[in-house]
């Protein structure tokens, strides 16, 4: 599955076959098919995807409508679960559907059904809970680094993350050059990579995507053209 931003789609490649299908998108920047087939939907700078842990619902950061949609892999109806379209912070416990987002980047859910959403203008991580309702779960809002209790904690333009199987959420801190974790059992943010922690021999420049695979972290080191595997700390 493939995220073809500059297309406003989604596609889909058959890796036995090779043949490219879209699944998501009309090719046309817009906003519109929210309750219908998601071919005959418009997004406008589809940014990052995501699958949930079942594999059933495509999770796409509509960046430019600052909506997250998802799309149901079965009837291939798209629907939006969070943002109204309207640049903002949400509210703490309002229903996530009718608050406004800042630039949601990427996405990804866990196995208990939390949705999270990446701002990055916004430096800040957001979870959807399964009751429709959206809250800040870390970050100020402020630019900057600081790991600690979560809500206390700064990034500097986050690009992605991802979640391991318990729950935790992985964020690759573009400009702070670091991989940052968030435990919501504890409430805490912390550095796993980069800026001398972990592997102090591994340095990072512009993080802009991290992937959770088998106990491994894989981490898109864009500035120096490289993708590294460590195991998880």
């Amino acid at each position: 599955l493939v995220s073809d931003s500059w297309n406003h789609c989604v596609r889909s490649i058959d890796l036995d076959t090779l043949q490219v299908e879209t699944i998501a998108g009309t090719g046309e920047a817009g906003f519109s098919g929210d309750g219908g087939d998601a071919v005959n939907a418009r997004f406008d700078y589809v940014m990052c995807i995501a699958l949930d842990p079942a594999g059933r619902t495509i999770h796409i950061a509509d960046l430019k409508n600052r909506r997250v949609r998802n799309v149901d892999r079965t009837t291939g109806i798209v629907e939006t679960v969070c943002g109204n379209g309207q640049r903002g912070v949400p509210v703490d416990g309002s229903q996530a559907k009718n608050s406004p987002l800042i630039d949601p980047r990427a996405v990804a859910s866990d196995t208990d059904g939390n949705l999270y959403v990446l701002e990055r203008g916004g430096h800040a991580l957001r979870v959807v809970r399964p009751d429709g309702t959206i809250r800040t779960v870390a970050g100020t809002g402020e630019k900057g680094f600081h790991d600690g209790a979560a809500l206390e904690s700064r990034f500097a333009s986050p690009k992605h993350i991802c979640c391991d199987p318990e729950g935790r959420v992985y964020i690759a801190d573009d400009l702070n050059g670091a991989i940052r974790r968030d435990d919501p059992s504890t409430e805490l943010v912390s550095t796993v990579l980069g800026r001398g922690i972990g592997d102090a021999r591994i340095e990072l420049l512009h993080p802009h995507g991290v992937r959770w695979h088998k106990g491994w972290l894989y981490v898109l080191d864009t500035g120096q053209h490289r993708v590294i595997k460590v195991r998880c700390p």
